[in-house]
């Protein structure tokens, strides 16, 4: 059982759980504000971050950062994580395997740091955190409905976001993204 960020970080950077291990050059560590009561969860690492071992650093994290500037907030506002700690390849969704292996990792995580809010970006990440506290998941398809909504479990709140990778394939959902976004000046501010 890992007790501390540097047993989690080194545990993760050494990880063998499952076949990801083979492809990538680098696990994808967390970053960020450890103390932050705001989790961010992305899927999992691209090309450049796969090489770099860095969160947000290829196209999406240019569209990322332009996300958190238009709304007043930094990445350092927030503690940054993939469910995944290592590049899918192809980008494909995580195997069954892939996931079992990877979330114990996650829920350490969240033990860890305790957030008040949980801000999951797409659908992997959100669909994990509905499993994680026992919410009702929607059909696939109506996900997207739950994009910009306030989820509220006991004392923690959920906050899903579309990934910053949907504009790089559909450019004219920017205005509702930036719309949505814009609510982590609030969440940061509470």
């Amino acid at each position: 059982m890992v007790r501390d960020f540097t047993g989690l970080f080194t545990a993760i950077a050494q990880c063998e759980r499952c076949d990801l291990f083979h492809t990538r050059q680098k696990a994808v560590l967390p970053e960020g504000n450890l103390r932050s009561p705001v989790m961010m969860i992305a899927q999992a690492p691209g090309e450049q971050e796969n090489k770099n071992g860095r969160m947000f650093i290829g196209p999406s994290g240019k569209l990322f950062d332009e996300l958190l500037a238009a709304s007043a907030v930094n990445r350092k506002d927030f503690y940054l994580t993939n469910l995944i700690k290592c590049m899918l390849p192809k980008s494909r969704r995580p195997s069954r395997a892939q996931w079992d292996a990877c979330t114990p990792w996650l829920e350490t995580e969240i033990h860890l740091v305790r957030p008040k809010v949980f801000v999951p970006l797409g659908f992997q990440a959100t669909r994990f955190l509905l499993i994680h506290f026992g919410l009702p998941r929607p059909p696939r398809k109506e996900y997207k409905s739950l994009f910009g909504k306030y989820l509220r479990i006991e004392n923690v709140l959920i906050y899903p976001l579309r990934h910053p990778t949907a504009l790089l394939f559909n450019p004219d959902k920017k205005e509702i993204m930036v719309q949505n976004y814009h609510r982590l000046k609030e969440i940061v501010n509470r």
